[in-house]
């Protein structure tokens, strides 16, 4: 049974695993190097203190996925847009966890007026692209030959989620 739950700090090594497992051997993050765990501990800290979530899947007392947004762009006007990231470890994927992982993402972000959800995804993972349909988003861009990575040039697919929050936004 997979259990989400909110992260903690002591899950960092298992979502570094992961996320370094995704940057060596997929295109899903446009890295070439492993992030180290000060690397992790830092996009942590930032995402618990700008408020944004963080949630892990758990299976077994093992750590096989977490999920978060964060800001779109760091410009004020953009306040109300996030983005969204979703990884599951290798060996678990195409079980659900994704899915998952995304449900707690998406009801949060109406909790907390977010406005707009863009998932940037390398426009072959149509797994990832499946996901977000599933959740509503819809492809709003897909930019040619942006990334390199393997030998070879990627595209890049924007998908958006857009909610009915927030009921009054401002500016400023």
């Amino acid at each position: 049974m997979v259990t989400i739950r909110t992260a903690r700090e002591e899950d960092l090594p298992a979502m570094l695993e992961i996320y370094n497992h995704v940057i060596l051997n997929t295109t899903a993050v446009y890295h070439y190097e492993a992030h180290t765990m000060e690397m992790r501990k830092a996009w942590y800290d930032t995402r618990v203190q700008g408020g944004y979530p963080v949630f892990v899947a758990e299976s077994e007392g093992k750590i096989v996925g977490f999920s978060s947004y964060g800001p779109f762009r760091p410009w004020p006007a953009y306040k109300y847009t996030m983005e969204n990231s979703v990884y599951v470890a290798e060996g678990q994927r195409g079980k659900g966890i994704a899915k998952l992982l995304m449900e707690p993402l998406v009801r949060t972000a109406r909790e907390k007026d977010v406005h707009a959800i863009i998932a940037v995804i390398d426009g072959s993972n149509e797994v990832s692209k499946r996901l977000h349909r599933g959740f509503g988003f819809e492809e709003v861009g897909h930019f040619r030959q942006v990334g390199y990575k393997f030998g070879a040039w990627l595209d890049l697919t924007f998908m958006e989620l857009v909610l009915d929050t927030p009921a009054h936004p401002v500016e400023g």
